[in-house]
């Protein structure tokens, strides 16, 4: 893969293809209690989802570098630099988010209502840490102050992220539907991270890891 002028580098393609590889192992346990099971799978969540997720890292570089300017440069739109890695490090937490999610509501047999925005809350803080450290250290590199500094700020974005994902899958799973309940129950968590992670991205970028210059 071409780095095409970007700074993607080689250890970003590794790093990615690594987060899909977990994510594809957290995907197959989810699926696992869905009783979710299609041609293919494992060697799809354990081998094509890495090269995916590789994939996307280097189609963020391709898209921060397209298209050239009029004087001949590039780097008309370099935020996808980082979107495209941002958004593997949301699939990895949101793997763990998920993993987490139906493991709590197997065991309590919660799949809806507003005790369920509490059942949401353990795999959620369980992401945020790991998203916080990918994306300090990955994502924004943000290494000119202590591991944990920006984390105060992270929290509050993403404490606001919460609200709102919560907020949706409550919204969501209180509606009356011909789904199974556990399959409804992650159809609307699909919706609120979608919402979530769009939040987070312009939360972390422009406040919680925003660099002075």
């Amino acid at each position: 893969m071409s780095n095409i002028g970007s700074n993607i580098t080689k250890k970003d393609y590794l790093i990615g293809a690594l987060a899909g590889f977990i994510t594809g192992i957290l995907a197959l346990k989810v699926f696992s209690a869905l009783d979710i099971n299609f041609k293919f799978q494992k060697e799809i969540l354990l081998f094509a989802l890495p090269i995916f997720w590789a994939a996307g890292v280097w189609l963020g570089g391709f898209l921060s570098q397209w298209p050239a300017l009029p004087d001949g440069s590039r780097g008309r739109f370099p935020f996808f630099n980082q979107f495209g890695k941002f958004a593997v490090v949301g699939f990895l937490g949101a793997a763990i988010d998920f993993s987490i999610l139906n493991w709590v509501s197997v065991f309590t047999g919660i799949t809806a209502g507003i005790t369920l925005g509490w059942i949401n809350v353990p795999g959620f803080l369980a992401a945020v840490t790991n998203n916080y450290l990918w994306n300090k250290l990955w994502v924004f590199k943000k290494g000119d102050t202590g591991l944990f500094a920006d984390f105060p700020k992270f929290l509050g974005v993403t404490l606001v992220g919460l609200a709102v994902n919560s907020g949706i899958i409550i919204a969501l799973t209180s509606i009356p539907v011909a789904y199974n309940s556990q399959i409804w129950l992650n159809i609307s968590k699909v919706a609120a991270n979608a919402l979530a992670l769009t939040w987070n991205f312009i939360g972390y970028k422009f406040f919680a890891f925003k660099k002075n210059v």
